[in-house]
């Protein structure tokens, strides 16, 4: 898995790519240190649906479920991943490019998270497991993002936005995520934050 010079993934089997207009520039092109994993489900808790590809690419009809007009009306929002429940990633925002996934954030004092980090959502809710699958795309993922960019530290929305945020969630299983994707503990959210209480 590899970045190409825009950095948008190289075709591979189970990637595709499905631009969003939901982007702008960073504010400092080669300040990429943070990694941020989200999770996200439309309707809430069903998964397969077309909904999220449709948040991400404005496309999104509010009327298809009565929860859509109370909670995404007038939002625009992206990621740079989605990762489904088959493991099946989708890019929607070139990795150089700022996404808007975190909203108002905090990471080692720095605020506007989104001005250096990549976000990844995968499919799924705070207390259902995720997949084998998605653990595997997340990790080689990482790797791939790890290569071509100095990321230092991965947190969850949870960690960035306190309080406001809960994703990716007590089913996120931290450890097992750092150890197939190589990250040092260091790098990984406080003890307490989830790391060790997967479901």
């Amino acid at each position: 898995m590899k970045l190409d010079a825009q950095a948008w993934l190289e075709p591979i089997a189970n990637a595709s790519r499905r631009p969003s207009p939901n982007f702008n520039e960073r504010p400092s092109s080669g300040d990429v240190s943070l990694l941020v994993i989200h999770n996200i489900s439309l309707p809430p808790g069903q998964f397969g649906t077309p909904f999220v590809a449709d948040l991400f690419l404005n496309q999104l009809d509010l009327k298809a479920d009565p929860w859509f007009k109370e909670n995404l009306t007038g939002l625009t929002v992206s990621a740079h991943f989605v990762i489904d429940r088959s493991g099946h990633i989708t890019q929607f925002v070139s990795c150089d490019k700022r996404a808007w996934h975190a909203g108002v954030s905090l990471h080692a004092g720095r605020e506007h998270c989104n001005d250096f980090s990549i976000g990844i959502e995968l499919e799924g809710t705070d207390t259902l497991a995720y997949t084998d699958a998605q653990y595997a795309a997340l990790a080689a993922l990482t790797q791939c993002l790890r290569a071509h960019y100095p990321l230092t530290a991965v947190r969850g929305h949870c960690d960035i936005a306190p309080g406001r945020k809960t994703d990716p969630g007590p089913a996120f299983d931290w450890t097992r995520y750092a150890q197939l994707a190589g990250w040092p503990v260091a790098a990984l959210p406080p003890a307490g934050h989830h790391r060790d209480s997967a479901v």
